[in-house]
């Protein structure tokens, strides 16, 4: 008999267990494998919820964020403000062809065998309905004026489309290029031109797309739920859903994904840098910043917004309603003096932001250092341009007057602690200058995407305060985004209050200038005139310049494959994103 102190014995029954775990590991393998699969989702944080889910009826970012998980432009922008294929086979060059020689055309390629999300072919048709819809001055496109300059847009084959322009471009990439400019389907949005366009709501709010994943179901102001799309193009991308989930604030945002582990990625993360730090120090998540051409910037009303006009507040009607005292440039010029941008910049953003006295902040070789001077708060040398312009305290009750008018603002932003927080600094700056100022701030998703008529009240677009805050941005190229300040870009009943010119500015001089840029090709002469019109626009006082901002997101250490990109939307690449 074997004593129970053999070593094959003793061996026994660890022997068993060990195979029975080998049997029974793959088993257990697959099922995890599965389950794993059943449950890849992605949950995306972005606390100003999308109003629509669809760029040309809305400016708000976010709303082109949630579009650009679906919807696809020509080419977008990568993390080095590199343009890159999307939808086209290649970028168009004049060396190979693509751009005519004298810059008056640009001819773009398809990738073969594209489909709509619903199986349907995407074809070059698609592309000239896409410039068609957003051309039509009823259609109320957001996104027109990456269309200026183009006079014909023609299908040459089904993979073929080229752009003619009404005289030499000597920057083509703008129409279809970036998340702001995608294509869309003509059998879908046929029946959405121009005046139909604000009231397809089945459409605007569940467009058909050529990217990675499709839209499931929306609500607006709140969640947005994709599934693949099973007619992609590429790989099968990793998750099966997608939600971007709305509202709350920045800080829930960035708790719930670096502190609680509870959600993949947060966007937007406009939250006191020591705070968001002290977040992140709980070590589940990441925060990523990258910076581009966006500033914090003042707006001033150059139209009257007084509630006691009615119909006409922030009306422009030809010049004939400007506002009472925002026009004057001495007054203008006080507010940006008593400003301490540097003070802002410290303690509100950190790392993520650079005092800034310019609207062109990047590319680098396009940035002015002429007004550099705004960098040094002057209260002092504010109070005495105010006393030298008789624009005085005349009662002793501390707000200066203006030709009869008391200085008092009503300054509006939408609703985020360091928004809210700016507002303070910049309220006592002015009150120690005499002017008398009511913050105000509105929900995120009704100031940037709320409807000009229905939000009135909330919406950027209508512009019915005295001075609002945002944050925009002038892209690769410039050009574009400085023909938002030309005089018939003025948002007006007439476009739906859709155009670019937020400020309600009109200059002649200032038309003149970008009229030159326009017809001046890459180079010395356009790089100067490009500092030149970022120069009469920051010393009229039009805007005022705050923060240059990087932009902030965070998200979960298991998620793999984000390249920020602040060039474009942040979900640019989203396809390839995996944990």
């Amino acid at each position: 008999m074997l004593s129970s102190d053999n070593p094959v014995l003793r061996m026994r029954y660890p022997i068993k267990i060990v195979l029975a775990i080998f049997l029974v590991l793959p088993v257990l393998s697959c099922q995890l494998v599965t389950d794993d699969q059943e449950d890849q989702k992605l949950t995306l944080l972005y606390w100003q919820a999308p109003s629509v889910p669809f760029s040309y009826q809305s400016a708000g970012t976010k709303d082109v964020e949630a579009g650009s998980i679906m919807l696809e432009p020509l080419a977008n922008y990568d993390p080095d403000g590199n343009i890159v294929p999307a939808l086209a086979s290649e970028i168009p060059t004049v060396s190979n062809g693509g751009v005519s020689a004298d810059h008056t055309s640009i001819t773009w390629k398809l990738k073969k065998d594209i489909k709509w999300s619903d199986g349907s072919d995407m074809t070059a048709d698609d592309v000239v309905f896409t410039w068609v819809y957003c051309t039509d001055p009823e259609t109320g496109c957001t996104a027109v004026s990456s269309f200026d300059g183009i006079s014909a847009v023609e299908a040459i084959d089904g993979l073929t489309v080229k752009l003619t322009f009404d005289a030499p471009k000597p920057y083509p990439y703008t129409a279809f290029v970036g998340s702001g400019n995608p294509i869309i389907s003509k059998e879908q949005f046929a029946d959405c031109l121009g005046v139909a366009a604000s009231v397809c709501s089945e459409q605007n709010n569940s467009p058909i797309g050529t990217g990675p994943y499709r839209i499931v179901s929306f609500t607006p102001n709140e969640m947005v739920v994709y599934e693949r799309n099973a007619h992609y193009r590429g790989d099968d991308p990793y998750f099966d859903l997608v939600e971007l989930k709305g509202g709350g604030e920045a800080l829930t945002a960035a708790q719930t994904v670096l502190e609680l582990g509870e959600a993949d990625y947060a966007w937007n993360l406009q939250i006191a840098p020591d705070v968001l730090e002290g977040i992140a120090a709980e070590g589940n998540g990441r925060i990523v910043t990258a910076f581009s051409s966006s500033v914090e910037r003042l707006v001033l009303n150059q139209t009257n917004p007084n509630s006691a006009i009615v119909d006409d507040r922030s009306e422009y009607l030809g010049g004939d309603n400007p506002h009472p005292f925002l026009t004057f440039e001495p007054i203008q010029k006080a507010m940006s003096m008593a400003i301490d941008r540097s003070l802002i910049s410290e303690r509100l953003y950190g790392s993520a932001g650079r005092p800034t006295c310019n609207m062109i902040n990047g590319p680098p070789n396009y940035v002015s250092s002429a007004n550099d001077d705004c960098l040094d708060q002057d209260i002092a040398g504010a109070k005495q341009i105010l006393d030298d312009n008789d624009i005085v305290d005349r009662d002793g009750d501390g707000v200066r007057e203006y030709e009869g008018t008391l200085l008092r603002v009503v300054y509006q932003t939408s609703t985020n602690d360091v928004r809210q927080e700016t507002q303070k600094l910049v309220k006592d700056w002015w009150t120690q200058i005499g002017i008398d100022v009511e913050v105000v701030h509105h929900d995120a998703s009704l100031f940037f995407g709320g409807d000009p008529i229905d939000d009135a009240e909330y919406s950027f677009r209508r512009f019915l305060a005295d001075v609002q805050m945002y944050t925009g941005g002038s892209g690769i190229d410039p050009q574009a985004y400085l023909s938002n300040a030309v005089c018939d870009h003025i948002p007006e009943r007439s476009n739906n209050w859709s155009m670019g010119n937020i400020g309600r500015v009109c200059d002649p001089e200032y038309d003149a200038a970008y009229a030159r840029l326009a017809e001046t090709p890459v180079g010395p002469e356009r790089t100067e005139l490009v500092k030149q019109l970022n120069d009469m626009y920051v010393q009229s006082y039009y805007e005022i310049p705050l923060i240059n901002r990087g932009s902030v997101s965070a998200h979960l250490n298991s998620l793999k494959g984000v390249r920020m990109n602040a060039w474009d939307s942040e979900l640019w690449n989203i396809g390839e994103w995996y944990r």
